[in-house]
């Protein structure tokens, strides 16, 4: 079935509801995430007042009796306060492993997924343009807006030209072709298309300026590092458009725990619904998954991966690794090229893998 058949062509009024409704959605969730945290807010406020109160009354009749308070029996606990949600966090240990010269690419972090142990790094906590890695983050972002994907976006003018003018990668979907959402997230990470995540953005927030600040919003939720500031859902340099290695772990592994985002991050290859454009579809891969697969990672499977390249950060990937019930995460940036970023990822999973 193709994307015609699935969504028949909209009416200009038709494509204004469809809008407005997306919008009512958005500003229903953020009221109810206000809603939530005044709520939090007001319970921890609540317990607060309830102790000093009992506290208060305690106290007096001590003093008017001239014996210490006692507990009352009947008296319900003061309510304790609710426990503030952590994000979770990576840190270093004693066995920290630094890295050198044995790896190629100029930064590194290893961190257990599950613990946020950071096995070995090498500058993690530099910032540097983390280039297409910066889709990780776009297709989570997207992820927790979109509801149909099957929901179709009509690719306008405007960003095929910027894709070409910024010399950007990219999907090659033309100018007016109908595509779905489902193939916006593929197309956005398998050939890290900059058509397909600036659809995406332009989709779920209507802008790309307000796709940007929800990026940077998430950024904060996530707890990321002051370096962490993002200007683009595409990763083009920009020198205000950083993070360090271990904040892309940290979305690596929030973007892991989104099922929609596991399923795009693993997908070895796939192939586009076809379009009048494109009647077979565009098929799609993921070089660096299917070029690590022979690759000697000791016991580890690599099993979701992001590339990304600028002159400034020279050849960049973050991937999530697994072996017997253990997951890892593994971020590199400044590789002198594509391989040798894939041999550092084979190498230092392979030396966790206890082999």
């Amino acid at each position: 079935m193709t994307v015609e058949e699935k969504s028949p062509a909209l009416s200009g009024a038709e494509r204004a509801e469809r809008r407005r409704q997306r919008e009512l959605a958005r500003r229903e969730r953020r009221r109810l995430r206000r809603r939530r945290r005044l709520k939090t807010a007001a319970v921890w406020l609540l317990a607060v007042l309830t102790a000093g109160a009992l506290t208060v009354a305690g106290t007096r009749l001590a003093r008017g009796r001239g014996k210490p308070a006692a507990p009352s029996a009947s008296a319900p606990p003061a309510a304790s306060a609710p426990e503030p949600e952590t994000p979770w966090s990576v840190s270093e240990a004693a066995d920290t492993l630094a890295l050198g010269q044995e790896l190629d690419s100029g930064y590194a972090a290893v961190v257990d997924a599950d613990t946020g142990q950071i096995l070995a790094e090498k500058d993690a906590r530099t910032a540097v343009c983390p280039a297409s890695m910066t889709k990780i983050l776009t297709v989570l972002v997207a992820a927790e807006h979109v509801t149909d994907l099957d929901a179709v976006f009509t690719v306008p003018i405007e960003i095929t030209d910027f894709c070409f003018s910024h010399d950007c990668s990219a999907v090659g979907f033309s100018v007016g072709e109908r595509v779905s959402v489902r193939d916006l997230f593929y197309g956005t990470v398998l050939p890290s298309g900059a058509d397909a995540a600036m659809s995406l953005a332009a989709y779920t927030a209507g802008s790309q300026e307000t796709f940007v600040e929800w990026m940077n919003e998430k950024a904060a939720e996530l707890g990321l590092s002051s370096a962490a500031h993002f200007t683009n859902c595409v990763g083009i340099y920009d020198p205000q458009h950083t993070c360090t290695v271990l904040d892309m772990a940290v979305i690596l592994r929030a973007a892991e725990q989104n099922a929609l985002c596991r399923q795009v991050l693993s997908a070895h290859t796939y192939t586009t619904s076809a379009t009048a454009e494109h009647p077979q579809g565009i098929p799609l891969s993921n070089w660096f998954l299917r070029r690590i697969e022979d690759k000697d990672a000791g016991s580890f499977t690599v099993e979701g991966a992001k590339t990304g390249y600028v002159t400034q950060s020279g050849s960049c990937a973050a991937s999530y690794g697994e072996s017997g019930g253990r997951a890892l995460l593994c971020v590199t940036a400044k590789a002198s090229s594509a391989w040798r970023c894939i041999y550092d990822h084979a190498a230092l999973y392979k030396r966790f893998s206890g082999e």
